[in-house]
């Protein structure tokens, strides 16, 4: 699979909790089917907002299978395998790889964030993809680790074999036009937050992981369709219509609200694990009139 081309959107999979807090393994399986009617071009398992911290590996691994045995032929099937060490991430990356999963989003090891110099960056993730079976995507999301990888660390590592890509998270429309202008051609550089989607199209970025594709596939990839077909104001138009559900979900109410949102759309959001918190009813309120006014609902 080295030399995928990743286009389009991607959903960080939500994990359907029950009440007592097991996955509703169910419900997440009914969730890739629907999805898969939707205007994708794949999924990302145990993403950050599929509560990955919260999960086992032996519930990593049930995920994974499901969404592999599910999901639309064609499809890319992208999982989360980061973990602090190198050793166990080569390990989780290749379990995932034995189970058809075909490449591997892996996050900036953050734990001793003041010993990941460049120089330690750089080493990991060479390490890791030579020694992963899939291809490895970087993954920077200084939100939850406080590292921001530098562009010295993204040219140098664009440049292997099989590291086909990153999601960069920030959000910074500027440090992703820096990206682009270092990395080779066929690099899949992804915009991580559906805040940059537009932006990021106009730098000739061409997909996304979005949150907001959870629960709002097609407006996402409709963004991305428009401008693609040179409509530019109706691009523009949807991408401002949805971007204070985005807001809402990824940061005013989080995975809850995103869980809520999902339930309102027509796919199974469930409960969130502890210690998350679920909505109280005036939050659900305040997430029942974003998307109203996003025309949505």
């Amino acid at each position: 699979m080295v030399g995928m081309l990743i286009e389009g959107i991607l959903p960080p999979v939500i994990t359907p909790f029950k009440g007592n807090g097991n996955i509703d393994y169910n419900a997440f399986e009914a969730n890739i089917i629907k999805w898969n009617e939707d205007r994708l071009d794949g999924y990302m398992i145990l993403g950050s907002n599929s509560e990955t911290v919260y999960l086992t590996e032996e519930e990593k691994m049930q995920l994974i299978k499901i969404a592999v045995s599910t999901a639309k032929p064609g499809r890319h099937i992208l999982v989360g395998s980061g973990m602090e060490s190198l050793r166990e991430t080569v390990r989780l990356t290749n379990a995932a790889a034995a189970l058809g999963v075909h490449a591997a989003l892996v996050l900036t090891p953050f734990y001793y964030g003041g010993k990941m110099t460049n120089e330690a960056l750089i080493k990991y993730f060479t390490q890791l993809a030579d020694d992963s079976d899939i291809p490895i995507l970087i993954y920077n999301v200084p939100k939850f680790t406080h590292i921001n990888i530098k562009t010295e660390v993204v040219k140098v590592l664009s440049r292997h074999p099989n590291i086909i890509g990153m999601k960069d998270s920030l959000g910074d429309v500027p440090q992703l036009a820096t990206f682009k202008r270092i990395v080779p051609e066929d690099f899949n550089l992804l915009v991580g937050t559906a805040s940059a989607l537009y932006p990021a199209l106009t730098l000739g970025i061409k997909g996304g992981i979005l949150a907001l594709a959870n629960c709002n596939p097609n407006e996402c990839a409709e963004v991305k369709e428009a401008f693609d077909d040179g409509d530019w104001e109706k691009a523009r138009e949807i991408y401002q219509r949805v971007f204070p559900i985005n807001i809402a979900v990824t940061g005013t109410y989080g995975i809850a609200g995103l869980k809520y949102a999902c339930d309102l759309l027509g796919y199974k959001g469930g409960t969130v694990r502890s210690p998350l918190l679920p909505l109280d009813d005036d939050q659900k309120k305040g997430i029942e009139s974003i998307l109203r006014k996003a025309f949505v609902i």
